[in-house]
């Protein structure tokens, strides 16, 4: 489990394998405290620390999670959002995130208003009822909170503001029109979904 609230960005440093994919991330968490099978979010995806060493770790990523996140985009030198797995007793300062991506958005809007960023994102239709206005979504694995959501025909697109605190603690900093974005729902958004079909 984690929060959604980013602790470090990491930068990639190497990239092995063809299928199943060798990562290596560079870090500025202690990861002498870290265990090998430690759960970390990698841009929003849980993934589990198989080798490590003083300011990096390394991480499996199976042909699955390649495909349906946006993991197959990285490359040598790309920044993630990173963040530890919650322990019991730690504050919860965003929402409840389980590290598991719903789906793969397109940031359709990423423009400068005042000291902010507007970012809209775009979703297909088939999950838009998982997004509400004022409620919480985690993207690349940052808790963010939805500004404003429209439907159409096409699919659903949502809008969020970046403040400038979180361009400056999250790999934000380098997004752009056109990037693909791992998006995972508020889980309660989920089961309340989940309720409704069966009612």
């Amino acid at each position: 489990m984690f929060t959604g609230i980013v602790t470090d960005i990491g930068r990639i440093t190497a990239l092995e394998g063809e299928g199943d994919l060798s990562v290596t991330i560079a870090t500025t968490y202690d990861m002498a405290k870290a265990q090998i099978g430690a759960s970390i979010a990698c841009a929003g995806v849980c993934l589990t620390v198989v080798d490590k060493g003083k300011g990096w770790f390394k991480a499996d990523v199976s042909a699955e999670t390649l495909k349906v996140t946006n993991l197959g985009d990285w490359q040598v030198g790309s920044e993630i959002n990173l963040e530890r797995s919650l322990k019991v007793g730690d504050e919860l300062g965003g929402h409840i995130v389980t590290g598991h991506v719903d789906c793969v958005g397109e940031i359709v809007r990423f423009d400068e208003v005042g000291g902010s960023v507007v970012m809209d994102i775009a979703v297909p239709r088939s999950l838009g009822n998982f997004v509400a206005q004022k409620g919480s979504v985690a993207i690349d694995g940052a808790s963010l909170t939805v500004n404003a959501v429209e439907d159409s025909g096409e699919g659903t697109c949502f809008s969020i503001n970046l403040i400038p605190h979180t361009q400056a603690v999250t790999s934000f900093r380098n997004s752009k029109s056109s990037d693909r974005v791992n998006v995972e729902f508020d889980i309660l958004a989920r089961y309340v979904s989940r309720l409704q079909d069966k009612g």
